[in-house]
C-alpha cells in the first residue's frame, strides 16, 4: 500500500464521516487476521503496524530474550536481540522484530479495500437508521419500484422501503414509477441495514394528510379529535376549532371543496366526511352519521349504547352501503349505534304501551 491508500482514508473521512483513526485501527487488526491466515510464522505474537502518513504496512513478531533458544518462534538470544533493540539489553526483554513477507503488500491492499467497502457500507446504513427513525408516524414520498412475494417495494430516494401486502389498499394502483405519499410505521436495524416498512391503510395517514394541506390545523386553530377509516372506501374525521371564528369543517373542506379534493386525489379517490366534533355524545353521534339527518338520540350510558331515530326516508343513507356509514360513526364515536326509522321506532313504543 502508499500513500494513494492515506488520501483515499482522507477523503472518506470528510464525505462519509468516518474516522480515519478508526478505518486504520480496522485495517490493522484484518491484517493481524490476514497474516495468521496466509502465514504459518509467528501466529500468535504477531503485530501490525500501518502507517497513517505515508500507508506502509509492515508486520512485526515479538520475541523474549533468553539465554538458551528453546522456541524460535518466541525466543531470541542476547547477542541477536540487540540488532533489533537499541541500549543496553537483558533477559526478559520482549524485541520487535520485522517479518513482513514480500507478498504481504497485495493481501494488505486487498485487506484494506474490504475494510474500507464494510465501513462506508456500515455509515451508510447507520446514516439512513437515523434519517427515518425521525419519520416514524410520518409521512414520506416515494415511487413504486418492483413488487417481491406480494410486497411492494419503494424507493424513498435515500433508502427502499417495503409496503406489506397486509398494509396495502386493494384497489389501489401500485405500477412501477408511481410517486405517492406513505405513512412510516416501523424502522428497525437488520443484518442487510435497516428495514422500513410502509403503510397506505393506516388512520393516521389520512392525518398526516390533513396537517399538510390544512394549515388551520397545522398552525393548531383546528384540531383532529378522531379518525375512524375502512381504507380505499370512505372514512370519517371529526374536527374541532379551538378560536371560535375558526370554521374547523370549512377550512378542512377549502374553497370550492380543494383541499378535500386534494387528500381524496392522493387517496385514490376515497370517500371522506368531515364531522364537526362536539362534547355532548348526543350531537356527536349524530354529527357522525353524516350526510344523514337524525331526528333524535338516546343514550343507555351503562351498555355503551345509542338508539338513533331517523326520517323514514333516511334510514337506507344513515345506515351507509353495507352498513358503512353506522359502522364509521360507531367506530368514531366508541359507541355502539342501533338506528331506526321514526315509524318503526313509534310502532315499537306504541306496541310496548298497549302491552
Amino acid at each position: 500500500m502508499n500513500i494513494n491508500l492515506i488520501k483515499i482514508l482522507d477523503e472518506i473521512e470528510k464525505e462519509k464521516g468516518i474516522s480515519k483513526e478508526v478505518l486504520i485501527d480496522t485495517i490493522e487488526t484484518s491484517l493481524v487476521s490476514a497474516y495468521k491466515k496466509n502465514f504459518a510464522e509467528g501466529k500468535n505474537n504477531i503485530e501490525i503496524f500501518f502507517s497513517k502518513d505515508t500507508g506502509r504496512v509492515q508486520v512485526f513478531t515479538k520475541k523474549v530474550v533468553v539465554d538458551i533458544v528453546k522456541s524460535p518462534s518466541s525466543e531470541i538470544d542476547i547477542e541477536h536481540a540487540t540488532q533489533y533493540k537499541q541500549g543496553d539489553v537483558a533477559i526478559g526483554d520482549e524485541v520487535d522484530i520485522e517479518v513482513t513477507p514480500k507478498e504481504f503488500g497485495r493481501i494488505a491492499t486487498q485487506t484494506a479495500k474490504q475494510v474500507i467497502v464494510q465501513k462506508i457500507r456500515e455509515a451508510e446504513r447507520k446514516a439512513i437508521y437515523e434519517r427515518y427513525i425521525d419519520k416514524v408516524r410520518d409521512i414520506v414520498t416515494g415511487i413504486i419500484q418492483r413488487q417481491e412475494n406480494y410486497n411492494i417495494i419503494v424507493d424513498l430516494g435515500k433508502a427502499e422501503a417495503v409496503l406489506p401486502l397486509n398494509e396495502q389498499v386493494k384497489k389501489e394502483n401500485y405500477s412501477k414509477g408511481k410517486r405517492m405519499k406513505l405513512y412510516v410505521i416501523e424502522v428497525k436495524k437488520t443484518s442487510r441495514g435497516p428495514r422500513i416498512v410502509l403503510s397506505r391503510t393506516h388512520p393516521d395517514l389520512l392525518k398526516r394528510l390533513f396537517e399538510l394541506e390544512v394549515p388551520e390545523i397545522h398552525e393548531g386553530l383546528v384540531e383532529i379529535k378522531c379518525i375512524a377509516r375502512e381504507a380505499g372506501k370512505r372514512s370519517k374525521i371529526a374536527v374541532d376549532s379551538r378560536e371560535d371564528m375558526v370554521d374547523s369543517i370549512g377550512s378542512c373542506i377549502g374553497d370550492r371543496g380543494s383541499r378535500i379534493k386534494s387528500i381524496m386525489t392522493e387517496l385514490q379517490d376515497e370517500k371522506i366526511d368531515v364531522i364537526k366534533w362536539h362534547e355532548d355524545d348526543k350531537v356527536f353521534i349524530a354529527n357522525s352519521l353524516n350526510p344523514a339527518k337524525v331526528l333524535f338520540v338516546r343514550l343507555f350510558e351503562k351498555e355503551k349504547r345509542a338508539l338513533v331515530v331517523v326520517d323514514d326516508g333516511q334510514l337506507s343513507l344513515s345506515i351507509g352501503k353495507e352498513g358503512q356509514n353506522a359502522r364509521l360513526a360507531a367506530r368514531l364515536t366508541g359507541w355502539k349505534i342501533d338506528i331506526k326509522s321514526d315509524s318503526q321506532y313509534k310502532k315499537e313504543n306504541t306496541d310496548e304501551q298497549n302491552v
